[in-house]
């Protein structure tokens, strides 16, 4: 992964507009992931779906914590991928209050399944999903890799979290300054 540029693909979001009538005015944007990540130092964080456990009481939770600490270290941006549909990232984002970690939906799994980070969850019935890792872009290029052991399809883990974790990426941004 280190070295590799992040997948070149289109994530369809949901985006306030004003000019939209009614109670839900917002529209769709479609979001080119090389522009989230030209010319800027992000921290990426995935998981394996919203309104899951671990992802909504330890994982998004910690990121959005260290949001502050994050930047301090030099990122731009933190955003969270995750398997969902751009409505269920919204409501789920409403959910646990996060205000500073841009959530982004891969709801066809096109990023993830680039990444080779797409398994099948289907043992939970909730199909493909991401794996859990987290990465530090650089310019597009992949700098910092922290992924959880274990991949499988088979359910065959208690879905680990700690390789990932936002404490495992300051450490390694401390020793890898922003060049």
């Amino acid at each position: 992964m280190l070295g590799r540029e992040i997948p070149n693909v289109i994530l369809k979001t949901r985006v306030r507009d004003e000019s939209v009538d009614g109670p839900n005015p917002f529209r769709w944007q479609d979001v080119h992931t090389p522009e989230l990540f030209k010319g800027k130092r992000v921290v990426v964080f995935s998981l394996p779906g919203a309104f899951t456990p671990t992802c909504s009481t330890e994982q998004c939770p910690a990121f959005e914590r260290s949001y502050a600490d994050l930047k301090a270290a030099g990122a731009d941006e933190v955003y969270c991928i995750s398997v969902n549909d751009a409505f269920v990232m919204y409501q789920w984002g409403k959910h646990l209050g996060v205000e500073r970690v841009k959530l982004l939906p891969d709801g066809s799994g096109d990023f993830t399944r680039r990444m080779g980070m797409l398994i099948n969850k289907n043992h939970l019935g909730f199909g493909d999903r991401s794996w859990r890792y987290a990465m530090v872009v650089d310019d597009g290029r992949i700098t910092g890799w922290f992924e959880e052991p274990g991949i499988n399809d088979e359910g065959a883990d208690d879905d680990p979290y700690g390789e990932s974790s936002p404490d495992k990426v300051l450490e390694w941004m401390a020793a890898n300054p922003r060049g």
